[in-house]
């Protein structure tokens, strides 16, 4: 097994401690490093309490291009915040040309925005084409909502039914560590509320994919701000083609995702608890008449960040996907 050396970008936030937990134990990392201006110096338990006693090591300033360069299978995670790494890439592209071999070496995977639209980056959506992620070098992980909407649309492709409505409700921890007015768990926790209505940044990378998937989709949807911290719920309504009933519906998706590990389809319907600190999608259909339901439940900050982040490693190394991620999370949440 390849033994890769890395660096997380950002990594005090909440998608970075995500990636030093599940890296921590990933039998492919022979070392891992984070870098936290703000932190620099502090061990990474400061910020990360739950990583006390398993988790050895401090935030550096700045990246060690040295230690780097002196690794023959390098990787860097960027957690950087939306437009930080996409500002930083030419200085650390400078930085890494004084080495040389590296960047030809380096595996970057962004967890931000910056490059998801970008077509010289792979587009991480490992569970559609995960064939793309073999021996890709700079990949752009995907949003948390365009992750959910995807798994659910893209079974329907192939019918591209002429109307879709999304409602999306997403936890607090999907706007990072940060808090704002709107964001703030406080002003959240026992509150309900759409945001973003038809507008939400992460409609973009969903319709492209679809379109690549031969679907130009008719998208309606509504993004909510759920009491929760951690999850996503999102329900899809469509009209099914004539002659499809719950039994075939269920079925297409069945087949959809049956090499998909981590992607499985339940009964009834999906639980975010269920979802809560693992890499698993779940997913769920509905059928009545002309009129057809699927529901996706996953973890913002694993299936929807951090561990498919994991996952585009995996691939990208030619290991099985799933290693390092075979866990189940607790339960309840």
């Amino acid at each position: 097994m390849t033994q890769v050396d890395v660096l997380i970008l950002g990594a005090s936030g909440y998608g970075g401690g995500e990636l030093l937990r599940w890296l921590s134990n990933h039998p492919a990392v022979a070392s891992l490093r984070g870098t936290a201006r703000s932190h620099a110096g502090k061990p990474f338990h400061a910020q990360h309490p739950n990583l006390r006693g398993l988790v050895e090591g401090v935030f550096e300033g700045t990246p060690d291009w040295e230690a780097l360069a002196s690794s023959p299978a390098p990787v860097i995670f960027s957690a950087l915040p939306h437009g930080e790494l996409g500002k930083l890439w030419p200085e650390l592209e400078a930085a890494a040309q004084t080495h040389p071999g590296l960047l030809e070496r380096l595996i970057v995977i962004d967890l931000s925005a910056d490059f998801r639209l970008d077509p010289s980056w792979v587009y991480g959506l490992v569970d559609w084409q995960p064939e793309r992620m073999a021996g890709a070098k700079r990949i752009a992980n995907p949003g948390c909502f365009a992750t959910a909407l995807q798994l659910a649309l893209l079974p329907l492709a192939q019918w591209q039914p002429a109307f879709v409505a999304v409602t999306a409700a997403t936890g607090s921890s999907g706007s990072g560590a940060a808090p704002s007015d709107t964001t703030h768990h406080p002003t959240r926790a026992n509150d309900f509320r759409a945001y973003k209505v038809l507008g939400h940044q992460h409609e973009a990378e969903v319709l492209r994919t679809l379109a690549t998937a031969g679907w130009q989709a008719p998208l309606s949807f509504v993004p909510q701000s759920a009491p929760m911290v951690r999850g996503i719920f999102a329900t899809i309504q469509f009209p099914l083609p004539a002659g499809i009933e719950y039994g075939a519906l269920r079925a297409h998706f069945e087949n959809f995702y049956r090499d998909r590990f981590f992607v499985r389809v339940v009964e009834g319907t999906p639980r975010v608890a269920a979802t809560v600190g693992s890499a698993f999608a779940d997913l769920a259909v509905a059928a009545k008449g002309s009129h057809g339901v699927v529901l996706v439940a996953l973890d913002n900050l694993g299936k929807g960040m951090a561990t498919q982040a994991v996952q585009n490693l995996n691939l990208a190394l030619g290991l099985p996907e799933w290693t390092g991620l075979r866990a189940a999370g607790g339960w309840p949440a």
